[in-house]
């Protein structure tokens, strides 16, 4: 059946994800499958970064500190959590929407546009063979994180989506009933 890819789609907890990621061929494919998103206006209003290796582990710690600077209360718990919240996967890409302001194409289109290269990345994964799941957390949303990934003006986090290996398949949820979200408009 050829909807039964995207009724199997799961996301798989980023601590249940490990080596290996996706190879440099496989890498490529993914990501030029994941920006074959609706562009209106063919603005391109997202960018990427990576995030693997060495770099994980600096990001990590880097993101610490920018919470123990923001709150000097912040408990070791918490701390130790953004440490290792980017070394379980492989591989992150940082989703960022690139917006233009003021553009004949709604701000919110633009991020829908971003939001849709990283939900084809996790797809694609899954396409592959690989996990993923796309988080967000406080850092997406802090300047501080946002200046240390390079980000411009008018450019924000649209997520972290972590890529690897499955080591722990993840459990199936409730989902939805399509009758508690669907409506009929009528005239």
């Amino acid at each position: 059946m050829p909807l039964e890819f995207l009724n199997q789609r799961l996301s798989v907890p980023s601590r249940q994800l490990g080596e290996p990621g996706p190879d440099a061929a496989q890498l490529d494919a993914l990501l030029n499958a994941a920006i074959r998103v609706p562009d209106h206006g063919r603005l391109t209003p997202w960018r990427l970064r990576l995030i693997r290796g060495d770099a994980r582990r600096a990001f990590g710690e880097r993101i610490a500190q920018i919470h123990a600077q923001q709150d000097p209360d912040a408990n070791e718990k918490a701390l130790a959590k953004d440490r290792g919240r980017y070394l379980s996967a492989p591989l992150i890409v940082v989703v960022i929407a690139h917006v233009t302001s003021g553009h004949k194409v709604p701000e919110q289109e633009q991020v829908l546009s971003a939001g849709c290269v990283a939900y084809n990345l996790a797809l694609g994964a899954q396409a592959l063979g690989f996990g993923a799941q796309w988080l967000t957390g406080w850092a997406a949303y802090d300047e501080k994180v946002a200046g240390m990934l390079g980000l411009e003006q008018g450019e924000r986090v649209v997520g972290f989506v972590h890529i690897g290996s499955v080591n722990e398949p993840a459990s199936e949820h409730a989902r939805a009933a399509l009758a508690d979200v669907l409506g009929e408009w009528t005239a």
